[in-house]
């Protein structure tokens, strides 16, 4: 499959102090070498703790913010070379969605200005049509047309991330990125806003870049999962994969937070000590080793490279071999009631026929521990 994105070795420094000549003297390492890519028509999530750079790698991308150094590519061209005209061509085909839906509208606009704006700047529709053109797009998100003559603060939470899921469509673009589109919003609007996306991603054949802190929504809606801490990716892998069986040891304590359904479940948690150090100095060798607990010598003084297996799961971790069995980490399947599993196995498109009327699969999980 060929891939849509690829980023190479991105890094973004943020000036942090600076001297009384002007001089920068402090950085914030917000992304410190980030490799990744997106194929056509999938979903990676990108998962870790606040400040670990999840949102700076989506803004990079689309380069709302310019990198340091690094490299970017989409559809085989090089977007750190586009001029801002090209740049303004290749935001048509790639578009984001904002955390916060309460924030991300112009609460001065109407929805059938807001959805034309991206009309008419990129000359897509004439005048006279773009109005039937905001209706189409309104219903295809579940709105009604009638809506748009209303203002951002009429809507509920969802309705306005519904809104702004209709505004990055509105130029038919490529790739979306979603940076914590449902954490903003209740669980029971959360299942309707991430079966939307579902629904869109195959009728539309989108890829998506998810920016997420929870695992739960994560677990279901993903194709493939990039961890990162601190600046830096430590564990990728297709995400059957890596819930199945995660390897570097800060993937296994995410996943460990995840809350259950069911209390019987036999599991293992991984408890970190310490806080999380601060990116402003980061700990030399792993940047883990200091809230590892199986850290070695090694780890201080040495950075691991993200190396990938045959089956391509890759870590970044000195002792990948060495470490004990994951099984209990996770719970197996067992460990979730019947019900839970139905709503699961719909929900992914392993069973045959729609959930049931008014219940989304986040309706059953409770919210995320991480």
């Amino acid at each position: 499959m060929a891939a849509l994105l690829e980023a190479e070795n991105l890094v973004k420094h943020f000036v942090a102090e600076r001297s009384v000549f002007g001089r920068p003297t402090a950085f914030v390492k917000a992304v410190d070498g980030v490799s990744f890519h997106v194929n056509a028509g999938e979903t990676l999530a990108l998962v870790g703790e606040s400040g670990c750079g999840k949102s700076t790698v989506s803004r990079l991308v689309l380069r709302l913010i310019e990198p340091d150094s690094g490299s970017i590519r989409f559809d085989g061209r090089d977007l750190l070379a586009l001029d801002a005209n090209a740049l303004r061509a290749f935001r048509r085909q790639a578009q984001i969605i904002f955390q916060d839906p309460y924030a991300s509208l112009n609460p001065r606009m109407t929805v059938n200005q807001i959805l034309s704006e991206p009309l008419a700047l990129h000359n897509l529709v004439p005048p006279d049509r773009r109005r039937a053109r905001v209706d189409e797009i309104l219903r295809l998100v579940g709105l009604e047309p009638r809506f748009a003559r209303r203002y951002p603060h009429e809507f509920s939470g969802g309705q306005r991330q519904r809104i702004a899921i209709a505004r990055a469509l509105a130029v038919e673009p490529k790739l979306i990125i979603c940076d914590e589109p449902v954490s903003a919003l209740d669980v029971s609007i959360r299942s309707q806003i991430l079966n939307l996306l579902r629904d869109l991603q195959d009728r539309l054949g989108l890829s998506y870049i998810f920016v997420s802190h929870d695992l739960a929504v994560v677990k279901h809606i993903a194709d493939r999962v990039a961890v990162m801490n601190l600046g830096g990716i430590v564990e990728t892998a297709d995400t059957r994969s890596l819930f199945a069986s995660p390897r570097h040891p800060y993937s296994r304590a995410l996943l460990s937070a995840i809350p259950v359904p069911k209390p019987q479940a036999k599991r293992s948690r991984m408890l970190l000590q310490g806080e999380m150090p601060s990116a402003l100095n980061p700990p030399s060798g792993c940047r883990f080793h200091t809230r590892c607990p199986h850290a070695i010598e090694r780890c201080r003084t040495d950075v691991p490279q993200l190396l990938a297996d045959a089956s391509g799961h890759a870590t970044a971790c000195h002792r990948t071999a060495e470490l004990p069995s994951a099984e209990t980490i996770v719970p197996s399947d067992g460990a979730f009631s019947p019900a839970l599993e139905k709503l699961v196995a719909a929900f992914s498109g392993q069973v045959e026929g729609p959930l049931p009327t008014g219940v989304g699969i986040m309706d059953a999980l409770p919210p995320a521990g991480v």
